[in-house]
C-alpha cells in the first residue's frame, strides 16, 4: 500500500499544507490564507479538515497517511508537542498542537519550529541534499535560523537551539532588536535593516537613487538597496557592504564551531543572487581561521523556496519510518 506524509508549514498570514511521499515527491498541495479569527482550535480543525480532504481528493485512504509533521513560527517543546507562544498566530499561551490534532485528525502527529522545518527541508529535498551538517538561514523581516549535526536538528536545552539572528555583532552599540536588546545580527542583515538603513540614505540625500526610489514609489525595499548598490551608488554600496561583513563575520563563527559542509541561504535578501553570495564568501573566508573550512564549507542559495517548510515538517514524520 502506497504511504504518504501530511506537511504543514503554519504562517502568520499564510497555511500551507502538502501530501508527501515517503520518496519526497510532493504529490498535492493546498495554499490559504491562515485563519487566525478562529483561534487556536478553529486553526487546528481547519488544518484537519484539509489534510483529510487532500487525502480524499488524491485517492489516499487514512490508513495510507503516516502522519502529519507541523512546523508553527514559535519556540516548541518538541517531546510533548506543546507550542509555548506563536506571537504571529496569537497564541500568547501554551498550546497542546500535538494532541489537539492527533485527536481531530487520528494520524500521528509531531511538531517542531518553522525555522528548523525549513532547514530540514532544504537538507532533504533543497540545497542541502546529501549533506548531514549544515546550517540554513533565512534573510527576511527578521534571520531565522536552523543548525543540523548529524542529520538532526539542533534544539537545545529549552529548544532555542538555532535563533541566529540574536548573535550579538556590536555588545555595546547598534539599533535596537524586537529582542530587546542591540546590536544582534538581525539589525544588521536582515531586509528590515536594510531598508532601515535605505530609507536614512534616501532621506538624508546621500543617495541620489534611492531618494529618487523613495519619492517614486513612496517606500524604500531590500531590493532598491541592493540594485542601487549594483549600480555603484556609494552610500547603498556601503549598506550593503556592512550587511555583508556582519553576516559574513556570524557565519565564520558557525563555521568555526560546527564545521559545516553547507551554509544554505534563503529569504528575501538572497534573492540578490551572485552580487550578495560572491561578497558573502568573501566575507566568510575573510574572518575563517582554517584554511580547509574555507575550502570545505560551501555557501549556497536555498532551492525550495516557500516549500522548504512542507517538505521539512513531512520529513519529522518520515525520519521516524524505516528506509
Amino acid at each position: 500500500m502506497e504511504q504518504i506524509i501530511a506537511g504543514v508549514d503554519i504562517g502568520g498570514t499564510t497555511l500551507k499544507i502538502a501530501l508527501i511521499t515517503p520518496d519526497g515527491e510532493l504529490v498535492a498541495r493546498s495554499q490559504q490564507a491562515t485563519p487566525l479569527v478562529a483561534g487556536e482550535d478553529g486553526i487546528v480543525e481547519h488544518m484537519a479538515e484539509t489534510i483529510h480532504s487532500l487525502l480524499q481528493q488524491n485517492g489516499y485512504t487514512p490508513k495510507q497517511a503516516c502522519g502529519i509533521g507541523v512546523g508553527v513560527p514559535g519556540p516548541v517543546d518538541t517531546k510533548t508537542g506543546v507550542v509555548r507562544k506563536a506571537v504571529n498566530l496569537h497564541w500568547k499561551r501554551p498550546v497542546p498542537l500535538q494532541a489537539k490534532l492527533e485527536a481531530l485528525s487520528g494520524l500521528p502527529v509531531l511538531v517542531d519550529n518553522d525555522a528548523n522545518t525549513a532547514a530540514l527541508g532544504e537538507m532533504w529535498r533543497g540545497a542541502g541534499r546529501g549533506a548531514k551538517d549544515l546550517v540554513v538561514l533565512t534573510l527576511g523581516t527578521g534571520i531565522g535560523g536552523g543548525v543540523i549535526v548529524d542529520g538532526k536538528i539542533v534544539h537545545g536545552i529549552n529548544g532555542a537551539g538555532g535563533e541566529i539572528g540574536h548573535i550579538t555583532m556590536t555588545p555595546d552599540q547598534g539599533s535596537a532588536c524586537n529582542c530587546g536588546k542591540t546590536g544582534c545580527l538581525e539589525t544588521y542583515s536582515s531586509a528590515t535593516a536594510l531598508v532601515r538603513e535605505g530609507q536614512l540614505a534616501a532621506t538624508s540625500g546621500a543617495s541620489p537613487v534611492l531618494s529618487h526610489i523613495l519619492k517614486t514609489n513612496g517606500n524604500i525595499q531590500a531590493k532598491d538597496v541592493f540594485d542601487a548598490a549594483k549600480t555603484g551608488d556609494p552610500a547603498a554600496s556601503a549598506i550593503v557592504e556592512e550587511a555583508v561583513t556582519y553576516l559574513g563575520l556570524a557565519l565564520s563563527h558557525l563555521g568555526m564551531l560546527l564545521n559545516p559542509s553547507h551554509i544554505v541561504i534563503g529569504g528575501g535578501v538572497a534573492l540578490a543572487g551572485d552580487f550578495l553570495f560572491s561578497r558573502l564568501r568573501k566575507a566568510f573566508d575573510r574572518f575563517v581561521s582554517f584554511p580547509f573550512i574555507r575550502r570545505s564549507t560551501q555557501i549556497v542559495p536555498a532551492t525550495l523556496g516557500n516549500d522548504a517548510g512542507v517538505y521539512g515538517a513531512a520529513w519529522l514524520i518520515r525520519s521516524r519510518m524505516s528506509p
